[in-house]
């Protein structure tokens, strides 16, 4: 069976890490979590290391998320519950290693990276991205809620494009995702293997100033990138996002008569009642929040989530009959009332 993570120290200073499920996207089961986790542990330390790179094989992304068919299975048993509470416990302390780790990572987010991929990501010191990348917080798809820390780094973004991006699990442009403060750098596709051989074939144990030459390598093949559609957006996204009931998001896109408020009045319409009066909640409560009570916060709502009926609806219409058609327990915003968004935090 080959490898799911391809782990590699080159003799010249650099640790690799490639996800390598390419026909599931790279999605990450609970055995790559592991590897990476301690993969990292052991290179923190390891004077050898001088830096990380974190890709995923494969033409179609860096990562496509957590493996939900595996989750799936949580409503099976209570073991099969708990395996899936550990696979996220561990998630999140590999997401919150990368964001204190003391060596750069520098992480390609070509392609689709969603999710978990985002997780992954998210703390690098230096995030790639090209004009393949398709960048997203889809969970809100399958009635779950966007986790990974991003009540955090949805409240790092600028104005309300977090919540707008929470909300409505829009898929996004690199460009996009450096505007969302997601990315830093813009290098086309047709550089990045020159750019990555020219990382790891320089002979890093005798440079005395690693993030300086790093920083000077990625400037090199860094372009500029396509104007943002969310920066095109902005002062409509932060209009009506600023509210603070999803009944009054709603009206106010209603009252709106351009079209990027109707179609995202629209896809608002698709979610889960419980996922979004859930995360709006999430990503108020994360605005005062570390990073650290933030991951806390999310296992919470995990644990619940897990044990809800619309989450694994939402799932089996989307992951495993898809049939786009959820019939979800909570079909309008009003049959969702505060003690029950409440309950999820506790």
């Amino acid at each position: 069976m080959e490898q799911d993570v391809v782990l590699c120290s080159e003799k010249n200073g650099v640790g690799t890490i490639e996800l390598n499920r390419p026909k599931a996207i790279n999605s990450i089961s609970q055995r790559m979590i592991e590897l990476i986790h301690q993969q990292l542990i052991d290179w923190k330390n390891d004077s050898n290391i001088k830096f990380i790179i974190l890709s995923g094989n494969g033409p179609k992304g860096f990562c496509a998320g957590g493996d939900i068919k595996t989750l799936y299975q949580a409503k099976e048993s209570e073991s099969k519950y708990q395996q899936a509470i550990r696979f996220f416990q561990l998630e999140y302390k590999t997401d919150a290693l990368i964001y204190h780790y003391p060596k750069p990572i520098i992480a390609i987010l070509d392609g689709v990276t969603m999710g978990g991929g985002v997780g992954l990501t998210y703390g690098a010191s230096h995030r790639i991205v090209t004009e393949r990348t398709k960048w997203a917080m889809p969970e809100m798809n399958i009635g779950f809620f966007p986790d990974v820390g991003a009540s955090y780094f949805f409240n790092q973004a600028p104005g309300k494009v977090g919540y707008y991006l929470a909300l409505s699990a829009s898929v996004i442009s690199g460009s996009d995702a450096i505007y969302a403060n997601a990315a830093d750098h813009y290098i086309t596709t047709d550089n990045l293997d020159t750019f990555i051989h020219e990382l790891t074939k320089k002979d890093w144990i005798i440079e005395t100033d690693i993030d300086h030459a790093i920083d000077n390598i990625v400037q090199k093949f860094t372009s500029a990138s396509d104007q943002s559609r969310l920066e095109n957006h902005r002062s409509e996204i932060d209009e009506y996002f600023s509210y603070s009931t999803l009944e009054q998001v709603i009206t106010a896109l209603e009252s709106a008569e351009s079209d990027f408020a109707n179609k995202t009045k629209q896809l608002l319409l698709t979610k889960s009642p419980i996922s979004l009066k859930v995360t709006l909640e999430q990503l108020r409560r994360g605005k005062e929040k570390s990073l650290e009570a933030c991951f806390d916060m999310d296992l919470i709502l995990v644990k619940n989530f897990l044990k809800s009926n619309d989450f694994y609806e939402g799932v089996r219409s989307i992951v495993i009959d898809k049939d786009q058609k959820p019939n979800y327990q909570y079909k309008k915003l009003d049959d969702v009332e505060k003690d029950l968004v409440e309950s999820y935090f506790n």
